[in-house]
């Protein structure tokens, strides 16, 4: 069996965000095939027998800046291409190597390694920092989506959570291009839903910033989407980033150590979500629980056909979703479970671990 290698940003047994719940993931279903092995960043250096967690070094944006000014790479790139992950790399015993997101495949191609590289774009960076970082994230964007396809023309294979974005890959003349058509596993023993009040939910790391852009984006029609439902609430789950100005009726849980359990009591699931791209995790863990979603079309993307959602415009369609939901609990009950069974058919056809096979193979 060959050896994987996997890179990583983040510390997958001590962060909590979306992409690293897709990462776990897609390691679990790599084991079927390949004998894993991860070497990460994070905040406390760690080691055992299959894991090296490396210590993440702090930004200093005057000496990334001027780095990204020599090298010609973008600043999300030039902050990866780190000495120490390089060194790691280059001393590895490994058959293959797999980057989660395209940056961390720097320090590999600098690493002098020869082996097979595989990369899992996550989710487009150009597109985040164009949409949600002013006018650097606009001047950056290019240079991102450069490294980006640099990067892939260099991989054995891209895979992707979106569908569109191996598209435009194909378009730009990448061919070795997945879709990694993958949800999260169904879950079972869940706390029965009590649906008794009117409650929405937001469900989000707003510290990332296409979420924060959407919670925001929520409350400025929250009044429209409550008026005249007596006792309707709105709960914000996530890691907060700013303060919200929150309106009658809305909550900031921050983050919650029960994720099911805050969810038990909600109708729904708001993803206004107007930066889309990559994994739609919102989309995901609904469908794993049973939950309906009311979201946009940058929040659902291709998980349309995968779940059969509508999405819907931030607007009088949103709106009147959202209500519908606060309105009437068995409604909710019943959309919850319709979405709970395409995911666990889903798995039943073994898309998912089909999709990564496809991607390493």
């Amino acid at each position: 069996m060959r050896t994987a290698l996997f890179l990583a940003a983040k510390d997958p047994a001590v962060e909590r965000t979306g992409d690293m719940a897709m990462f776990n993931l897609v390691l679990m279903l790599a084991q079927e095939m390949v004998a894993v092995r991860l070497l990460a960043l994070g905040a406390k250096p760690r080691r055992n027998e299959t894991s090296t967690v490396l210590e993440k070094p702090e930004i200093s944006p005057v000496k990334l800046l001027t780095r990204s000014l020599l090298s010609g790479r973008s600043v999300v790139h030039e902050r990866f291409g780190l000495g120490s992950l390089q060194h790691a790399i280059a001393e590895a015993e490994a058959d293959m190597f797999v980057a989660d997101h395209s940056y961390m495949a720097e320090s590999f191609l600098a690493s002098g390694r020869t082996e097979p590289l595989y990369v899992n774009t996550v989710v487009s960076e150009s597109l985040v920092w164009k949409a949600s970082h002013g006018l650097i994230g606009k001047l950056q964007a290019p240079r991102i989506l450069r490294d980006e396809h640099r990067v892939a023309a260099a991989a054995e294979s891209v895979g992707t959570y979106d569908m569109q974005e191996a598209e435009e890959y194909r378009a730009a003349g990448i061919n070795r291009v997945a879709w990694l058509d993958l949800t999260l596993k169904p879950m079972v023993g869940l706390p029965r839903r009590e649906l008794s009040a009117p409650r929405l939910a937001f469900v989000g790391d707003r510290q990332w910033r296409p979420n924060e852009e959407g919670a925001r984006a929520l409350l400025k029609i929250w009044p429209q989407i409550s008026e005249g439902i007596p006792g309707a609430e709105l709960v914000f789950i996530g890691r907060p980033a700013g303060r919200l100005d929150l309106p009658s009726g809305a909550r900031d849980l921050g983050f919650v150590p029960d994720l099911d359990q805050a969810l038990a009591s909600c109708r729904g699931i708001l993803a206004p979500i107007l930066t889309g791209g990559g994994v739609r995790v919102k989309i995901l863990e609904a469908a794993s629980r049973g939950i309906p979603i009311v979201g946009t079309p940058a929040a659902i993307g291709n998980l349309t056909s995968t779940f059969g959602l509508a999405p819907a415009s931030l607007d009088e369609e949103f709106i009147e979703a959202a209500r519908r939901l606060l309105l009437d609990q068995e409604f909710s009950r019943a959309e919850g479970a319709v979405l709970y069974e395409r995911n666990v058919q889903h798995w039943a056809k073994g898309i998912p671990q089909a999709a990564v096979e496809e991607w390493l193979q």
